[in-house]
């Protein structure tokens, strides 16, 4: 994964704007369109899949050194209910810190309503 929070990462040119990212934890917020919908007018699962990925990406990175780079080797999403145009609010956290792995769990809300829960696992790459 690289890193996507800086100048022209693939998340920024999404529109994903980080709030906080401190000592394993990290808030972003996303603002959903139309253009992010699926063909049955809910938020497109990629599109959340990504908010996740990036979220928990940046959890990571607030705990680790700043020659670890973290890797996204499993992502597990689960899709709650769908999501609709508008505000969300991603939260995630590390759940375990390994030396080699570190395990990492994210909540997207809309409304005040979980649309998501979602489990990665990261390798962290030494440079």
């Amino acid at each position: 994964m690289a890193d996507e929070s800086g100048p022209g990462g693939f998340a920024q040119r999404l529109g994903v704007e980080v709030q906080e990212a401190d000592d394993g934890s990290a808030r972003i917020l996303f603002e959903a369109r139309d253009e992010h919908l699926n063909p049955a007018g809910t938020l497109h699962g990629g599109v959340l899949a990504t908010l996740v990925d990036t979220a928990m990406g940046t959890a990571v990175r607030s705990a680790t050194d700043d020659g670890d780079v973290p890797a996204t080797s499993q992502l597990t999403v689960t899709y709650l209910r769908p999501g609709k145009p508008g505000p969300l609010e991603v939260t995630a956290r590390l759940r375990t810190k390994g030396e080699h792995l570190t395990v990492c769990e994210a909540d997207v809300e809309q409304d005040g309503r979980s649309l998501v829960h979602a489990v990665a696992t990261f390798a962290l790459l030494h440079r």
